[in-house]
C-alpha cells in the first residue's frame, strides 16, 4: 500500500481533511462527565447557601414563598433578606463561570475541571484553544444538548470522535493533553475569529 499524494498547498478548490483520529484518542465521556461535575460544583454550592440558610432556619413558608408556588406567606423583611443573600451570592458564581468556562477555558483549552481530568478542548481545524467568545459560544449552544432529553450530551457514547451537539456545532473536539498535534500540513492556518 502506498502513501496518499502530498497535498498541493497552493490549490485554492481543494482543503486538506480534517484530523482524525482513532476514537481512543479522544477524551472518554466518563472523563468529561467527571470534569463537569468539577467545574459546576462550586457554582452549585453558591447558589444553594440560601436555600440552606433557609433550612437551618426551619422557615419553610419562606422556602415556599421564595422558591416554589409562591403562595406561602413571608414576612417582607425575611424574604428580602435571603432573597438578596441569593443575589449576593450569584455574583461570585458568575464571576468563576465567566472565568473558568470562558477566560481559562478559551485561552488553555482547560477549565478547572478538564485540567484535573488531564484534557482540553481545541479546535479540530487549527487544534489551538478556541478563545473566550466562542468558549462563551460552546457553553451556550450546550442548551442544544439539553434539548432533546439531555441526546446532546450523551453523543460522545456513540460519536467518532466523541463529540456533543454543541462540540460539532463548533467544530471542537476533546483530547487529552498529552495528545500531539496533528502534523503541520493537517493544520489549517487560523481564519479570522471571535477571539
Amino acid at each position: 500500500m502506498t502513501a496518499p499524494p502530498p497535498f498541493p498547498q497552493d490549490s485554492p478548490k481543494y482543503a486538506p481533511p480534517a484530523w482524525v483520529l482513532p476514537k481512543q484518542a479522544y477524551t472518554r465521556w466518563t472523563t468529561r462527565v467527571a470534569a463537569n461535575l468539577i467545574d459546576w460544583t462550586p457554582i452549585w454550592v453558591i447558589v444553594l447557601i440560601p436555600f440552606v440558610g433557609l433550612l437551618v432556619a426551619g422557615d419553610m413558608e419562606c422556602i415556599d414563598a421564595i422558591y416554589g408556588s409562591g403562595q406561602a406567606y413571608c414576612s417582607a423583611a425575611v424574604s428580602d433578606f435571603w432573597t438578596s443573600i441569593q443575589f449576593i451570592a450569584f455574583l461570585p458564581g458568575a464571576v468563576y463561570f465567566f472565568w473558568n468556562f470562558c477566560y481559562r477555558q478559551g485561552g488553555t483549552g482547560q477549565s478547572v475541571g478538564k485540567s484535573v481530568m488531564q484534557f482540553k478542548v481545541v479546535s479540530e481545524k487549527t487544534w489551538q484553544p478556541i478563545g473566550f467568545w466562542l468558549s462563551l459560544v460552546r457553553q451556550i449552544a450546550h442548551y442544544v444538548d439539553q434539548l432533546i432529553c439531555y441526546v446532546g450530551y450523551m453523543w460522545p457514547l456513540w460519536d467518532g470522535k466523541r463529540q456533543t451537539l454543541a462540540d460539532k456545532m463548533l467544530g471542537t473536539v476533546c483530547v487529552p493533553v498529552d495528545a500531539p498535534p496533528p502534523p503541520p500540513q493537517w493544520i489549517h492556518p487560523p481564519s479570522p475569529s471571535l477571539r
